[in-house]
């Protein structure tokens, strides 16, 4: 309903007042409220999809759980099968069988044995040809078998001009002496035994030594070796007294390692007293010496 402006200055009521702008408003107004939609006195929930966990405790929620953790089980076991494929390929990459270990000691084993003929025949073959340089050594080698008497001319051409590989064994005497004659008997019998060394004898009294060196520093021994002095022993009636014996001689010399060892195959029996060569006897073949104890 609507009022002129004259009406609303005089204040004209319009309780009963009809007018046809008011009714064509309605009209105008009626369709536009049909258009809208009419609500309802409990508004309806809107349907979601499932988020994969549910708080409803029913039976619907109960079974969608269930088969939420049948699935994550299933992909737990499916990693773990993978890890353990993974650790498996790991170890046999690393690890043994106690097969695989038979078969390298076994193949140690062979290699062992190899190594053992191969050193077997490299030492036999070594030992051969050091047999050979030996024997051919001692081939060249002079033999003496005799003790050389020594003057003051050729005492140093004696010495100097010999082969390196000849030891000389040279005895400073004086006459008179017992334990120069001694040992001048001693001499005479080793120099049969080795008669690859040089013994040699000397006065004392006919070289430029003192006077005092010949009467108190007698018998003594000097050896010589490829021109150069190994052994200087003064006086050794101190250590082997007045009266000795080849067989203490010859373990002297061999104590000093001045003497080269003795041919096994040829035994050779000295007479204690005497210092000569004799024939073995049967207490010299039972005792096992190749020295008369008597």
């Amino acid at each position: 309903m609507a009022l002129s402006l004259d009406d609303r200055i005089l204040g004209e009521k319009v309780d009963n007042y009809c007018s046809s702008d008011e009714g064509e408003q309605e009209e105008e107004d009626k369709p536009q409220r049909e258009m809208e939609p009419k609500a309802s006195s409990i508004p309806e929930p809107q349907l979601k999809d499932y988020s994969k966990f549910s708080t409803n405790t029913g039976p619907k929620g109960v079974i969608n759980d269930w088969r939420e953790f049948k699935r994550l089980e299933t992909e737990r076991r499916a990693e773990q099968e993978k890890e353990k494929q993974a650790l498996a390929k790991k170890l046999s990459m690393t690890c043994r069988s106690h097969l695989d270990d038979e078969r390298e000691k076994e193949n140690d084993d062979k290699l062992l044995q190899e190594l053992e003929s191969f050193e077997d025949e490299f030492l036999k073959e070594y030992r051969q040809k050091r047999i050979e340089e030996m024997r051919i050594a001692l081939q060249n080698v002079p033999k003496f078998g005799r003790v050389v008497e020594l003057s003051s001319a050729n005492f140093v051409d004696e010495i100097d001009k010999e082969k390196p590989q000849v030891t000389i064994i040279i005895h400073l005497y004086e006459n008179n002496v017992e334990a120069c004659e001694a040992m001048n008997g001693c001499l005479s019998c080793l120099a049969q035994e080795y008669p690859t060394v040089k013994f040699c004898k000397i006065r004392a009294s006919d070289t430029s030594l003192s006077h005092k060196f010949s009467t108190s520093g007698v018998p003594a021994l000097l050896i010589y070796k490829g021109g150069e002095l190994i052994g200087n022993f003064v006086r050794l009636s101190d250590e082997l007294g007045e009266d000795f014996y080849v067989t203490d001689i010859e373990g002297f010399l061999h104590e000093h390692s001045l003497l080269p060892q003795p041919d096994l195959n040829s035994k050779i029996i000295y007479d204690r007293i005497t210092g000569e060569k004799r024939a073995p006897t049967a207490q010299d073949e039972d005792s096992g010496s190749d020295f008369d104890v008597d």
